[in-house]
């Protein structure tokens, strides 16, 4: 019922996406992840841990995360529009990214959409590298090549070899929100933190650290760090008109205190000077 319900809700409208700003330790907006959401007409609302595995084993997948990379190029225009240059990031199945066309599709929705490459993020899961490594590492520097950027998600979770990332053209690691949550006081989660963080140091790679709820946690990966962070601490998923509404209150907010901050300078050196 689910797979029927689901391709009939791809096929009419019934699918829409939500993003979730990624914040800097100022919090200031340093991207933002799509996220799929599936309301049926009745008003009751699937999760996405539901059906996407539903998508996954029937192969709706593939059209929905092309639908998905259209969808963010147009997303990416309007905030563009408003003001904010906002790199986007996108989640890729394992399905979606072995199918043999991946490279061609993404390449032709970006010609004609007109969108950058790079202010894409094509999020996979550590688990695609366990299999077909040659295969994947091969396909992401193809993906690299158009300019696209690669992100591992839920990094610190699989069992594959950190070999892997010197292989790969990689340009960010996400912090599974597991180990964020104990941070920082289980000393185990806060070791495996630590050690991402000083990793991607060492790599040259951006951090997202992903379930960022206390204070707390926000506060250690400040002080450890140069991690971007994402959460319902700074920033719940948001339909794109609320965020763009959104993105504008804190232009202006950001405006009145550079001119608060220009004005109070002036007064400074007019004192010196007196």
């Amino acid at each position: 019922t689910l797979e029927r319900d689901l391709g009939l809700a791809l096929d009419h409208g019934g699918l829409s996406l939500h993003l979730q700003l990624q914040v800097d330790a100022q919090r200031r907006p340093q991207g933002a992840e799509l996220l799929m959401r599936w309301r049926r007409k009745d008003g009751s609302s699937v999760p996405p841990d539901q059906f996407i595995p539903v998508a996954e084993s029937s192969g709706l997948i593939v059209p929905l995360g092309e639908w998905v990379l259209r969808e963010a190029c147009l997303a990416w225009h309007a905030l563009v529009r408003v003001g904010h240059r906002l790199p986007l990031s996108v989640n890729v199945s394992p399905m979606q990214f072995r199918q043999p066309d991946f490279v061609a599709r993404v390449e032709s929705i970006l010609q004609e959409t007109g969108v950058p490459p790079g202010q894409l993020v094509f999020e996979i899961t550590e688990g695609l590298l366990v299999d077909r490594l040659d295969q994947t590492v091969a396909r992401m520097h193809e993906l690299a090549a158009l300019g696209v950027r690669i992100s591992v998600d839920d990094f610190g979770t699989g069992y594959s070899s950190l070999a892997y990332l010197t292989r790969m053209p990689l340009y960010e690691l996400k912090i599974d929100k597991s180990f964020i949550r104990d941070t920082p006081h289980d000393k185990n989660g806060t070791a495996i933190v630590q050690s991402i963080l000083a990793m991607a140091g060492h790599l040259d790679l951006r951090v997202v650290a992903e379930g960022v709820e206390t204070a707390a946690q926000a506060e250690y990966l400040g002080q450890h760090g140069n991690a971007s962070m994402q959460g319902w601490l700074f920033h719940r998923p948001m339909p794109l008109d609320l965020l763009v509404r959104h993105l504008g209150v804190v232009k202006q907010i950001g405006a009145r205190r550079a001119a608060d901050a220009q004005a109070t300078e002036a007064k400074v050196n007019e004192a010196k000077a007196a």
